[in-house]
């Protein structure tokens, strides 16, 4: 073993430290002692396993601190709320470097800052691979649900999604990148699938939103979910979507790759775009929500494939 417990627990707290009002204790004792708000309290938990949300060979220990750590505060956001402090657990192989775990929590705790947030404890124990699980905590005054999707409603995307399955693709298949000439595109693809960029400021403004969901597995999966639990049909318009101003960007990628673009768009997940129903939002508009059950995706030839949990 590269390290000792008490080793990683000592730089964990350098990084993690942050003045702020409301932790009352925070890392080193048995638990973290955080100052009670007149709000709801809003928790979400989500895991990354080492060969199965991210390798090493692949991404940076930094742009793995970032990813699993949006992944938690894009689903407080899409509840409505405002998160404000993460604890997470970690389990290393022994083999990790003291220098592959600071890039890991620096980036981390980077993604945390960036929302204002602070991480204020966790737990480290040893395992086969590397894997972490975090759980945010945050605030909401009235949670903007899943079943929230009313008939008539628009449906509308922060942004577009695909650019993390896209970038999944290129490094799965052993794509010659140098031999693209979708230079930008590949860029965008790699960054998005290794440390997603979300603009947590469009969830704030989808604040009016009847119903709310952060797209970590796929839009047409994430969608469905929505329309099952409001009990309507959800009907998206790919004509609309080819609108997109990045459409035609990741399009010709897909194309020079082989690939099939809806597959990335429909099924690819983690991009962490903001999916809402609602009247006059802020978004770009794919669809509409309407009577019946289940989701519909119009004016395609083939059916979408993708990711999902269990095969």
């Amino acid at each position: 073993m590269k390290f000792s417990e008490s080793e990683v627990i000592v730089e964990l707290a350098r990084i993690f430290a942050h003045p702020d009002p409301r932790v009352q204790v925070g890392i080193g004792d048995d638990g973290a002692v955080i100052a009670a708000s007149q709000e709801q309290l809003v928790i979400t938990t989500d895991m990354a396993v080492e060969g199965v949300h991210f390798r090493r060979e692949w991404s940076s220990g930094y742009e793995i601190g970032r990813k699993i750590t949006a992944a938690n505060l894009a689903d407080i956001y899409a509840m409505g709320g405002t998160p404000h402090h993460l604890v997470v657990a970690v389990s290393l192989t022994g083999r990790e470097s003291i220098a592959w775990i600071r890039e890991l929590a620096n980036g981390m705790n980077d993604e945390a800052r960036s929302c204002d947030c602070t991480i204020v404890g966790g737990d480290i124990a040893r395992g086969p691979v590397v894997t972490i699980s975090m759980t945010a905590l945050g605030e909401v005054q009235e949670p903007i649900l899943r079943s929230g999707a009313r008939i008539g409603d628009r449906i509308v995307i922060s942004d577009l999604p695909g650019w993390s399955a896209a970038g999944l693709y290129l490094l799965f298949n052993e794509i010659n990148l140098s031999a693209l000439k979708s230079n930008r595109a590949v860029e965008c693809a790699l960054a998005q699938f290794r440390a997603p960029s979300v603009r947590y400021s469009d969830a704030i403004g989808l604040s009016d939103a009847h119903s709310l969901c952060d797209v970590s597995d796929g839009l047409l999966i994430q969608g469905e979910q929505m329309a099952t639990a409001s009990g309507v049909r959800f009907v998206i318009n790919s004509k609309k979507m080819e609108e997109h101003p990045h459409f035609q960007q990741l399009s010709a990628l897909a194309d020079e790759v082989g690939a099939y673009v809806w597959d990335w768009i429909g099924a690819g997940g983690e991009d962490h775009v903001f999916l809402a129903t609602g009247v006059d939002l802020s978004g770009f508009e794919i669809g509409e929500v309407v009577v019946g059950s289940g989701i519909e995706l119009q004016a395609i030839t083939q059916a979408p494939k993708g990711f999902t949990h269990f095969n």
